[in-house]
């Protein structure tokens, strides 16, 4: 899969791109991820595969982050030049300090553009989206492995919110939007009950909006519900609401799910 800066810049690039990888993942495939060097200009190069990832970690909302280098981890000061430099096993939610930017060194091994401040950059973006981080040494053998079963340290990063949290941050930062998806009882019934939003319960459509954007979701008596993140825009989702999942695609010829809102992508107000 080739990204750009720009795919994840726009909101139909960035959802598009979640799609296809959480599609792929669905589909136990584990999907390779670069930078699309052939089109990439400067204005709209990512620059490096660190912050590449960091980038791809909030776009999945992934769990973990691992950045192998030619090191055990973070350590104090630079080992090559200092043997009394000390490994960094932890580091906690809190905001890098200016020791910690001072301790990270360039690589030495000669492959690629990554160095150790790079990766600490690609760290913090990934830990300020709930991910946490492990910065490790990717010749141990089998070091995946090993590290997933905690055989192996490295340095782990904490997130500075978690998942969730990130989460109910980035949807409810569209609370006061004025779009709105009104709904039937037994839709509100089932969201109650921890369900997702099918075009099955939608009545109705105030507003206009886009795929992906922010909306809130009411009962027909006003009451508001939840805001979450659309999978449909309003000229799709006025052609199947009230319609069954299963006719999504031979409605608009393609289909981005069968929710309308899927309950991960939800927060209950």
């Amino acid at each position: 899969v080739l990204l750009t800066r720009a795919d994840l810049a726009d909101r139909h690039g960035y959802l598009n791109a979640r799609a296809t990888l959480e599609a792929l993942i669905d589909q136990g495939i584990i999907p390779i991820v670069n930078e699309n060097d052939t089109i990439a200009t400067e204005e709209i190069r990512i620059g490096d595969n660190d912050n590449l990832s960091a980038q791809v970690a909030n776009l999945i909302e992934a769990d973990l982050l691992i950045l192998l280098t030619d090191q055990d981890g973070l350590y104090t000061s630079d080992p090559r030049s200092n043997k009394n430099a000390k490994l960094i096993t932890e580091v906690g939610p809190e905001p890098f300090s200016k020791e910690l930017w001072q301790s990270a060194g360039g690589s030495e091994s000669g492959l690629g553009i990554g160095g150790m401040t790079t990766k600490l950059q690609a760290a913090d973006l990934a830990r300020h989206g709930g991910t946490e981080v492990i910065i490790a040494r990717g010749s141990v053998e089998n070091i995946l492995m090993r590290l997933t079963n905690g055989e192996i340290s490295g340095t782990k990063l904490l997130p500075v919110v978690n998942k969730l949290e990130g989460r109910k941050r980035r949807i409810l930062s569209g609370s006061h939007t004025k779009c709105e998806v009104v709904i039937d009882a037994g839709a509100a019934q089932a969201l109650s009950r921890g369900g997702s939003l099918l075009p099955a319960g939608v009545t109705q459509l105030k507003g206009s909006f886009e795929r992906g954007d922010a909306v809130k979701v009411v009962t027909a008596d006003k009451k508001s519900v939840a805001v979450g993140l659309t999978n449909y825009g309003t000229a799709d989702l006025q052609k199947i609401c009230g319609k069954q999942s299963t006719e999504i695609e031979s409605l608009l010829g393609f289909t981005f799910g069968d929710e309308v809102i899927h309950r991960d992508h939800m927060v209950f107000l």
